[in-house]
C-alpha cells in the first residue's frame, strides 16, 4: 500500500474550514509536533514501529532504535484527552505532526486505547484508511487533514511553544495567569524523546520547569493550571 508510516502526506478530500469555528475564548489546542509514527511491514503485517517490540528490523535498515518512540505520543494524548479540562469541554482540538510531516488532527471526544498494544493498532488503521470514525455515529475521531497546522489555528490565536532551553523558567500557573484572555490560545510540545524542537509558527517559546520534562508532563502541568484559572474542578 502506498502511504505506508506516512511517507508523504497522504491526499485527502478538501475539508470544511473549521478555524473560525474555534476562535471561541476559554477554549485550548494542543499540538504534538514530530511524533514518531511510522508503520513498516514487519512479518505478515504491518506494525507501528517501536524501539521495544522491533529493535532489530529498525537496526537492519541502519537507523536508530531509541528514536522510534510512538509511546510518547500515546502517553500525550491521554494526558490531554483523559484531563477535567477536556471532559469540561475546553480542549477544541488535538493535532499530532509526525516525523514524515503527516498532520492528525484529533476530536475531543476521542477515547484512546489504554494499552499501547491497541494504541498501535489504531494508528496502523489511521495511517491506511486517513480516517477512523465513531462506532456509534459518522463522525470522524481522527483524521489526517492537510498542513501546515496553522490554517486550522484560529485567527489571532497565540501559540507557545515548550521547550526546555527557553530562558527563565517560569511556573505553568505563571504562564497560564499572563495569557491574553481575549486571544484563542494553542500550545505545542515535542512529541519525541532525544533533541531540540524548532516551533517556527510559535510567538514565544517558553519552559514551565527548570528540569527536562516528558511532553505528557508538561501537558498535565498546562491543563492543571488551566483547570485552575477557569474554575474546573
Amino acid at each position: 500500500m502506498k502511504g505506508v508510516g506516512g511517507l508523504a502526506p497522504p491526499p485527502v478530500e478538501e475539508e470544511e474550514e473549521e478555524a473560525a469555528a474555534s476562535a471561541s475564548h476559554h477554549h485550548v489546542i494542543f499540538i504534538i509536533e514530530r511524533a514518531c509514527l511510522e508503520t513498516a511491514k514487519v512479518g505478515a503485517s504491518h506494525r507501528l514501529l517501536n524501539c521495544d517490540d522491533h529493535q532489530n528490523y529498525i537496526s537492519r535498515k541502519g537507523r536508530d532504535p531509541a528514536h522510534y518512540r510512538p509511546d510518547i505520543c500515546h502517553q500525550s494524548l491521554l494526558a490531554v484527552l483523559d484531563s477535567p479540562l477536556n471532559k469540561a469541554g475546553k480542549v477544541k482540538a488535538v493535532f499530532v505532526r509526525t516525523e514524515k510531516n503527516v498532520l492528525i488532527r484529533v476530536s475531543p471526544t476521542t477515547r484512546v486505547p489504554r494499552t499501547f498494544k491497541r494504541f498501535s493498532g489504531l494508528i496502523c488503521q489511521l495511517l491506511y484508511k486517513l480516517s477512523i470514525r465513531a462506532t456509534n455515529g459518522p463522525d470522524k475521531l481522527m483524521r489526517l487533514v492537510k498542513g501546515p497546522v496553522t490554517r486550522h489555528l484560529p485567527a489571532n490565536c497565540q501559540v507557545i511553544g515548550l521547550s526546555r532551553t527557553a530562558p527563565a523558567a517560569q511556573r505553568a500557573s505563571q504562564l497560564v495567569g499572563a495569557l491574553e484572555d481575549e486571544r484563542p490560545v494553542a500550545f505545542v510540545v515535542g512529541g519525541f524523546s532525544h533533541g531540540q524542537i524548532e516551533i517556527q509558527y510559535a510567538d514565544r517559546e517558553v519552559s514551565i520547569s527548570e528540569y527536562p520534562l516528558s511532553a505528557a508532563c508538561c501537558i498535565a502541568k498546562l491543563t492543571s493550571a488551566l483547570e485552575e484559572k477557569w474554575g474546573i474542578a
